[in-house]
């Protein structure tokens, strides 16, 4: 729910932020130009061509990514404080006393992962040190697959609670900057694949295949559920 919710609401306000890059500053100008704007920053083991010295070769290409957008969607929970409402309102029933990967970092690594198309717990151990996820969560190592596996069963309606609250708190941000004259309500189902004996799955003869089959409810202006 929230995840679907800050998708949907993103877009009000992404055209306020600039261009953003991991690498920071992207110098595609004459690189004499920027060294006289002190812009310009030479890379170490860098090989210039002699027939050219404006191309340069170098083989360490550092940290790379296919997520840095994730980046710019940060800057977005932050100025919506949704960041500030999962640290402060949610907290599983944890019996244990101390965990190195915190309830609340756990669920902003799962919604940034769904934003992603990581769908998939097992993704967590592919991206255990992807340097965009890593940097926006302020870690050092993402959570792998086991130990979200064990986040996601101490979830409970106290949790389901405290994202209820999440999502209230959210939507007062979002509406005190424009708030809808009226709602319309979009009722369907749709099919979550299981591969095993989970409980309650079963069967369904117009998929063809099983799952749980869940009846969801969606904003039909927004698309939000």
């Amino acid at each position: 729910m929230v995840t679907v919710f800050l998708l949907i609401i993103a877009f009000h306000l992404l055209s306020e932020w600039k261009k953003t890059s991991i690498y920071g500053k992207i110098l595609v100008s004459n690189p004499n130009e920027n060294q006289r704007k002190g812009l310009y920053m030479d890379i170490l083991n860098t090989v210039s061509l002699e027939s050219n010295s404006q191309i340069k070769i170098n083989f360490d290409g550092g940290d790379l990514s296919s997520d840095a957008g994730l980046l710019l969607f940060k800057e977005f929970l932050f100025k919506i404080r949704a960041v500030k409402l999962v640290n402060r309102m949610f907290k599983t029933n944890d019996a244990a006393w101390l965990r190195i990967h915190k309830d609340d970092a756990n669920l902003m690594q799962v919604i940034y992962q769904i934003i992603s198309s990581y769908f998939e717990d097992d993704c967590a151990d592919e991206l255990t040190n992807e340097p965009v996820m890593t940097a926006i969560l302020e870690k050092d190592a993402l959570a792998s697959q086991p130990t979200l596996s064990r986040f996601f069963n101490r979830m409970d309606e106290d949790t389901i609670s405290q994202m209820n609250q999440i999502m209230r708190g959210l939507r007062k941000v979002i509406y005190s900057i424009k708030k809808p004259e009226f709602m319309l309500f979009d009722i369907d189902s749709t099919l979550l694949d299981t591969y095993g004996n989970q409980e309650g799955e079963g069967f369904n003869c117009h998929y063809q295949a099983h799952g749980y089959h869940p009846l969801l409810c969606y904003d039909g202006l927004t698309a939000a559920s």
